[in-house]
C-alpha cells in the first residue's frame, strides 16, 4: 500500500480552490486587456506570461519554477540594498 494519496483525491480536495485562483488571475488579466495603455513592455507582466508558459507545459517542478521566476536574483549586498545593518 502507497503513502502517496491518489491523483483524484488530490483533485477532489484541490479542485474548488485551484478554479477560483485561476478565475482570479483570468480576471485580472481581462481587467488589464481592458485598460487604457500597455503594460506590455512591464518586467512585471512579462513575468506573469511566462509563469502561464510553465503552467502550459507542465510537468515536475512547477512551483520551483513560479517562485524563481517571481524571486530576485542573490545578491551579496542584499543587507545594504534593503538598508539592514549587519548583525553583532
Amino acid at each position: 500500500m502507497s503513502d502517496s494519496p491518489q491523483a483524484v483525491d488530490v483533485l477532489n480536495r484541490e479542485f474548488l480552490e485551484v478554479r477560483a485562483r485561476l478565475l482570479q488571475v483570468a480576471a485580472a488579466l481581462d481587467r488589464l486587456d481592458r485598460a487604457a495603455g500597455s503594460v506590455a513592455q512591464d518586467a512585471r507582466f512579462q513575468n506573469i506570461h511566462r509563469v502561464l508558459e510553465v503552467l502550459r507545459a507542465g510537468g515536475p517542478g512547477r512551483a520551483e519554477q513560479v517562485q524563481m521566476i517571481f524571486s530576485r536574483a542573490y545578491s551579496p549586498a542584499w543587507r545594504e540594498s534593503f538598508e539592514i545593518s549587519p548583525r553583532g
